[in-house]
């Protein structure tokens, strides 16, 4: 602790020579500065694909070094997947995460293993991502998606073309809102972007700066910055107040908000305090709506970049969904080929990019990496997700059909990571998969899309992942005629099931058993393997939690 306060560093904070006895042996970038470390060239707009570039000449682990500071990172495939290995290791909350902390606390995705909160607030919550409450919140889903569809009709019929990042974001954004805390926040009848999302963004672009800064002079070198993150934490605790207090008048009918006012553990009988409370709304309204607005977007990017991709996508739609106004729960899990597109998208780029592991006790890292208990590594995912050895030497072509179903089996376990890993993996991955499937078949079934001439994905960083200035063209379809919904068999048989490669083993003292607490209420949409076995058999266990 005395590290960190003098370094400005998160608490807990460990640079790698502590961690690592033969750091020696692992590769980092040449010209290296003294103080400074690997500062020559590095691009600190776009930190996590300018390490993915140090990455792909250093090889599967590697190590940068940035004001005195070592950091080792990992994206080969047998090394990631020994750091899965709950038994031995388990999440490390990393700098970019820590630095959430002060808006985030003990949340969900950015407590410590040893804050008892957590625990609590997974096994109080998880029940709300079962099959059960994944229906009810399908017709709401459906609701905002219509918002979407109503604002991009519009657009389309004056000849405009559709900023996709902006109204993605205000889609998952109302979706969160709307399914987990009963609010509306109008997203779609502003011209700008609500403020809540304002003060989002501001929260994350000033945690990933804290990344490039020094942490003795971030005081002095981000002044104004930091006085612009309090304003922000500012007003996304006051509106999470706000719509606490509302609640608490009113009552609800059994959503998220509900279940943490007034769900007790199951087995201790605990509640989450007040305090606790908010870290947690304001944890699933950041996390529940950035990343798959961000997916939403790059799966979009690539069915306008590849019109052969989104026409086998449409049939599939037309086919299984026909002209069903309202399609049902059970349908959308029926669209496998849009899963596909959904999978491939977040395998070339996950919009949580990155994950954190950390030794539980002195260990050896594949066979030849000595760690001491604590020492920690950051996976590279985007990097994971273009492993030649397991995706091929064209692992950077668009090819949905990595994912069906004999490409996914014949793969190695935890090769596919788009949502982390173990028991503190993301809680809410069901909803987020339904919700984009949902919605690129509804997308899919109403418009042919193209891209503005000229446009070249470019990547914005801001801890997440997001296309920068996409902009789509709508060219709306014609009406079809009436036709029943095709029955493309049994929701079970969708996909590949998961097995037991990544069921998480408890932490001595946990309180909960390495078990699924969803079991028996879980959601019809499938699970993919991680290529193979990435969820443990629990819906729930998904970056995150």
């Amino acid at each position: 602790m005395a590290e960190a306060a003098q370094t400005g560093l998160p608490r807990g904070f460990r640079s790698a020579e502590r961690g690592w006895p033969e750091l020696h042996r692992i590769p980092h970038p040449p010209r290296r500065l003294p103080l400074l470390g690997d500062v020559l060239g590095a691009d600190r707009r776009r930190p996590l694909q300018d390490t993915m570039r140090f990455g792909r000449e250093l090889g599967p682990v590697f190590r940068r070094r940035a004001f005195g500071k070592e950091f080792v990172f990992v994206w080969g495939a047998p090394l990631v997947a020994d750091l899965a290995d709950e038994s031995r290791f388990a999440k490390h909350v990393g700098l970019g995460v820590a630095n959430l902390r002060p808006v985030a606390g003990d949340g969900l995705f950015t407590a410590y293993n040893h804050e008892p909160n957590w625990q609590l607030a997974h096994d109080v919550l998880a029940p709300g991502f079962g099959r059960e409450a994944m229906e009810g919140y399908h017709a709401m889903m459906l609701a905002v998606a219509g918002r979407l569809t109503d604002h991009w009709d519009r657009r389309a019929a004056a000849g405009h073309t559709v900023d996709v990042p902006g109204d993605m974001t205000k889609l998952t954004l109302e979706t969160i809102a709307r399914t987990g805390f009963g609010h509306d926040f109008g997203s779609f009848e502003r011209e700008r972007p609500h403020p809540f999302v304002t003060a989002m963004v501001g929260t994350l672009t000033y945690a990933q700066r804290l990344n490039s800064v020094p942490g003795p002079l971030a005081p002095l070198l981000l002044r104004a910055a930091a006085r612009r993150n309090a304003a922000d934490m500012a007003h996304l605790d006051r509106t999470v107040d706000d719509l606490v207090a509302a609640r608490r008048r009113s009552g609800g009918d059994g959503d998220l908000l509900d279940r943490m006012l007034e769900t007790a553990h199951p087995r201790t009988g605990e509640r989450l305090s007040a305090e606790n409370v908010r870290k947690q709304v304001i944890t699933f309204l950041v996390a529940g709506h950035e990343t798959t607005s961000g997916a939403l977007s790059f799966a979009l990017y690539y069915l306008a970049r590849h019109p052969e991709v989104a026409a086998r996508a449409r049939a599939e739609v037309d086919r299984v969904w026909g002209d069903t106004p309202q399609p049902g729960y059970d349908r959308v899990a029926k669209l496998r080929y849009v899963r596909r597109v959904l999978d491939e998208s977040l395998r070339l780029w996950p919009t949580a990019p990155a994950f954190a592991r950390e030794a539980r006790q002195d260990t050896v890292l594949a066979g030849r990496h000595p760690m001491r208990r604590g020492a920690w590594a950051l996976v590279l995912t985007p990097m994971l997700h273009r492993d030649p050895e397991v995706w091929g030497e064209d692992a950077e072509r668009f090819d949905p059909d990595r994912f069906d179903t004999g490409a996914v089996r014949a793969r190695p376990a935890h090769t596919f990571k788009p949502f982390g890993t173990g028991a503190r993996a993301c809680i809410g991955r069901q909803f987020a998969i339904h919700e984009a499937t949902l919605v690129l078949g509804l997308l899919l079934r109403r418009y042919d899309l193209s891209l503005v001439p000229g446009y070249r994905l470019t990547v914005t960083e801001r801890l997440t992942l997001m296309p920068h200035g996409l902009r789509l063209r709508l060219e709306p379809r014609p009406a079809r005629a009436a036709e029943p919904p095709a029955d493309a068999g049994p929701v079970t048989d969708a996909g590949p099931a998961p097995d037991a490669g990544d069921v998480p083993v408890p932490r001595e003292g946990a309180r909960a058993a390495a078990r699924c607490p969803a079991d028996g209420g879980t959601a019809s949409v499938p699970v993919p393997r991680d290529a193979g076995r990435s969820a443990g058999g629990c819906p729930v266990r998904g970056t995150g939690d």
